[in-house]
């Protein structure tokens, strides 16, 4: 068993990736359009629109596709653990950029750095590590 989460983006799935494969999280490995190749359309206006994506990186996987009915992510957030604390310094401030930071990277009481924000997608990641 894994897991192996979906994002849902309402139109903008295909810019989210690309935004991720720039910031250093991983690259996408699958990507079908929603009327190409015979696949569904379930409007008009999702044509062309992304229908499934895969995206991977180091300890990374997850899918991602375009629902124009697609809710803003509430009461979740992806975590993001790390060995290496310039590594994850970089990786935050890189996909910062037109979002919002939450909680500043620090290191906590409870011993570990740990930063959290909400991406300019909307989608909200959490980053901590246990090294100095």
């Amino acid at each position: 068993m894994r897991f192996s989460p979906s994002l849902f983006f309402t139109t903008n799935c295909e810019e989210a990736l690309a935004f991720y494969e720039r910031c250093g999280l991983g690259q996408g490995t699958v990507l079908l359009r929603w009327g190409e190749n015979n696949m569904p359309v379930r409007t008009e206006a999702m044509r062309g629109k992304v229908l499934h994506a895969r995206f991977e990186g180091p300890g990374i996987l997850f899918h991602a596709s375009d629902n124009d009915d697609a809710e803003p992510m509430k009461g979740s957030a992806l975590m993001l653990e790390f060995d290496d604390l310039i590594t994850m310094r970089a990786l935050f401030g890189n996909m910062a950029e037109g979002g919002r930071i939450t909680v500043p990277l620090a290191r906590r009481y409870w011993g570990t750095s740990f930063g959290m924000l909400v991406d300019a997608f909307g989608v909200q990641w959490m980053f901590s590590c246990s090294s100095e």
